[in-house]
């Protein structure tokens, strides 16, 4: 596979991302009904693009990550690859430009809300667990709470 290429979000891209959130979401073997609880959540506007970097690998968009910042801290809202590019380094490529990014700005410490099975991922990288946050789309879900501590 050839490296992705790390670039920030254009406009227009707001629909494009937000399918490929609800694709990569998909792909670990949630349902439908579940899918839809979530696509708001996921939906990617068009005014909220700033900090949104996309990965393309050969031209096509195999991912996307979102950093805001806010002082020292720093929150990823969003990190999704592509189904074909799972498991290909885009991911780690996305989340490694990230935190780059918010070492470079003074960011001491990266927060995140992990999706239960993406917990390892971000610990490889890591991010160790600091206690649970309450899903945005589905009451009474929890989420694991993560830090980065640059």
């Amino acid at each position: 596979m050839t490296d992705p290429v790390l670039r920030p979000a254009r406009s227009g891209e707001g629909p494009l991302l937000s399918a490929l959130a609800l694709r990569s979401k998909g792909h670990w073997g949630y349902s439908a009904a579940f899918l839809e609880s979530v696509r708001l959540e996921l939906t990617v506007h068009e005014d909220r693009l700033e900090g949104v970097t996309v990965a393309e690998v050969d031209g096509q968009v195999a991912g996307f990550s979102r950093l805001t910042q806010d002082g020292e801290r720093a929150e990823l809202h969003a990190l999704f690859v592509d189904p074909p590019w799972i498991g290909t380094g885009v991911g780690g490529a996305l989340l490694t430009a990230a935190l780059r990014q918010a070492r470079a700005r003074g960011v001491r410490e990266v927060g995140l809300d992990a999706d239960p099975g993406a917990e390892p991922f971000y610990a490889r990288f890591g991010a160790v667990t600091v206690g649970t946050s309450p899903s945005g789309s589905i009451p009474g879900r929890t989420l694991p709470r993560m830090v980065f501590s640059l």
